[in-house]
C-alpha cells in the first residue's frame, strides 16, 4: 500500500527587515519524516512563491493532508498595523477549491488564537502550540480512521462547539534538518538561519505570548543535536551564522555554559545571535559566549524606567541593564535594545527617564516600539478589560493596542534624538539599508551598522 502525502505550507510572506527561515515547519518535517518512513512530505513556502505556483503545486502533489503553518497574524507595528489575515484566506480558499486534503492549521498565530482563527479559515483540525508530537499521533489515527480526539493540543469541531484541548506533554530532543532549497533563499536573503536551544519561558511579561505558545515550562534541548546542526550547517551549505530563537536564551545559564564550551569544543565557525534577557549576566558568561561566537544580542529590555519595568512584569531593573551593556561592550559583543514606549503605566515621566537613562548605554541601538499589541490570555488583556479598553469578548486577530493616554507621541523622536544616541523607530527605512548590505554579501545581523 503506497504511502501518505503531505504538504506542510509556511504561509508567512512578512519580509521585514528581512525574510525569517520557516523553523517550525523544519522540526515537523525532520519529526515526520523519520517517523513516517512511507510518506511522501514536501514543504512549500510562500516567501519563495506565489498563489498561483501553490495552484500548480497542490494540482500535480495532491497531498491527503496540508500542514498549513501561519506564523503571525499581522506586523505588531502601531504605524502600519498592517494585518495577515485575509492573506492566510486566500491560501485556505485555494486549498478548498483544488484540493480534497485534509487540512490542519498550526503555527505561532494559530496557537495565540485557536478558536477565532479556527473558526474563521474553517479548517478539518487545528494544532495548538508544539506540533510534532501531536502532529504525529493525529496523523496515525487519520490512517487507521478513526482520528484520536484526545490528542495534545488538538483543536476540533463538534457540532457547533470549537474544542481546544490542553497539553501536558512536551518533547525535548527534536532533531532538526533543513530544506537544501529554502537554505539558499533565505542565506542569501536574510543572512542567517534560526535554531532553537531551549522552549517555554518562565517569565510573567504582561504582554508576552511566548507562554502561551511554548508553555512556562523551559525544556533545553539536546545540546550535542544542535552541534551537530550547527556542524552540518557549515560543512554541507557553508552556514556560518545562525539566530537562536529562544524566547529568552539565557533562561538556563548551567545549560548555555555547557552548550558554549561543546561548542568551543567543535571548533564551530559559527558566530551567532540571540534574544537576551539583560539580568542574570555575568562578564564571565559573556566572554564565555563570545569564545563560542556570539556576537549580537537583541535585549528585551522594554524601559529604562524603573517604575515602568515593574508594570511591565519585568524581573530586571535599570541599574542591571546599564551594568550588563557595559558587560557586552568589554567582551566585545554588539547589542541593541527593543522598547516598548506608551504601554501600561506609561507616564511622560517615565518616558523622560528612559530618555535620559539611554545616555548611560553606549555603542548600542534602541529599537522603540509604540503601545502594547493585546493579545487574549495574557495580563495586558486583563488589564485592558478592566480599564473597559476592550470587552472579554472582543475578537482581537485585528491588531488592538493599549497605548497609554496623555502622552505627547508627536514629540517622542525629537527626544529621542536629543539623546544623542541612535533610536530607530519603526517607520524607519532600515529594510532597504540591510536589502543593500545584503547584496554585498554581508551576513548575520546587520543592525550593528545603523549606530552612531
Amino acid at each position: 500500500m503506497p504511502g501518505k502525502k503531505l504538504l506542510f505550507v509556511s504561509a508567512n510572506r512578512y519580509a521585514t527587515p528581512y525574510p525569517v527561515y520557516p523553523l517550525g515547519i523544519s522540526y515537523l518535517f525532520t519529526y515526520l519524516t523519520e517517523r513516517l518512513p512511507d510518506y511522501e512530505i514536501r514543504i512549500f513556502d510562500f516567501n519563495l512563491n506565489t498563489p498561483e505556483s501553490f495552484r500548480e503545486s497542490l494540482s500535480e502533489f495532491q497531498p491527503d493532508y496540508i500542514g498549513l503553518s501561519l506564523r503571525n497574524v499581522d506586523d505588531v507595528n502601531f504605524y502600519s498595523q498592517e494585518s495577515f489575515i485575509n492573506g492566510y484566506k486566500l491560501i485556505v480558499d485555494i486549498v478548498r477549491e483544488i484540493s480534497n486534503s485534509i487540512l490542519i492549521i498550526g503555527g505561532s498565530a494559530f496557537s495565540i488564537y485557536p478558536r477565532e482563527l479556527f473558526s474563521f479559515y474553517q479548517p478539518d483540525y487545528g494544532i495548538q502550540g508544539e506540533g510534532e508530537e501531536s502532529l504525529y499521533n493525529f496523523l496515525l489515527s487519520l490512517d487507521a480512521g478513526l482520528p484520536d480526539l484526545t490528542i495534545d493540543g488538538l483543536v476540533y469541531r463538534i457540532d457547533k462547539e470549537i474544542v481546544v484541548n490542553g497539553r501536558k506533554h512536551f518533547i525535548k530532543t527534536p532533531d532538526l534538518n533543513f530544506d537544501s532549497g529554502l537554505l539558499e533563499f533565505y542565506w542569501d536573503k536574510a543572512g542567517m538561519v534560526n535554531v532553537q536551544t531551549k522552549r517555554g519561558c518562565p517569565y510573567k511579561c504582561i504582554y508576552c505570548t511566548y507562554p502561551l505558545i511554548e508553555g512556562h515550562n523551559v525544556r533545553t534541548l539536546d545540546p550535542d543535536k544542535i552541534i551537530h546542526t550547527l556542524q552540518e550547517l557549515y560543512d554541507k551549505h557553508k552556514i556560518d551564522y545562525v539566530f537562536f530563537t529562544d524566547s529568552v536564551f539565557n533562561i538556563s545559564n548551567n545549560f548555555n555554559v555547557e552548550l558554549a564550551n561543546k561548542m568551543i569544543a567543535a571548533k564551530l565557525p559559527t558566530h551567532w545571535g540571540a534574544y537576551f534577557s539583560p539580568h542574570n549576566l555575568s562578564l564571565e558568561n559573556l566572554k564565555l559566549f563570545a569564545e563560542a561566537g556570539l556576537t549580537h544580542i537583541e535585549f528585551g529590555t522594554e524601559s529604562l524606567s524603573d517604575t515602568t519595568l515593574k508594570k511591565y512584569g519585568k524581573h530586571f531593573d535599570v541599574d542591571e541593564v546599564v551594568r550588563v551593556s557595559q558587560y557586552c561592550n568589554q567582551a566585545g559583543i554588539y547589542f541593541c535594545h527593543f522598547m516598548i514606549i506608551g504601554g501600561y503605566g506609561e507616564t511622560e515621566e517615565t518616558i523622560n527617564e528612559s530618555f535620559e537613562n539611554s545616555k548611560r548605554i553606549e555603542n548600542t541601538v534602541f529599537f522603540p516600539f509604540i503601545g502594547m499589541r493585546i493579545y487574549p490570555g495574557t495580563a495586558l488583556h486583563e488589564i485592558a478589560c478592566a480599564e473597559g479598553i476592550v470587552k472579554p469578548g472582543d475578537n482581537l486577530v485585528e491588531p488592538v493596542y493599549y497605548i497609554a493616554p496623555d502622552i505627547n507621541y508627536g514629540t517622542l523622536k525629537e527626544r529621542a534624538e536629543s539623546t544623542g544616541r541612535r533610536w530607530v523607530f519603526p517607520d524607519e527605512d532600515v529594510a532597504t539599508v540591510m536589502n543593500r548590505m545584503r547584496q554585498r554579501k554581508r551576513k548575520g545581523s546587520l543592525w550593528h551598522h545603523l549606530k552612531k
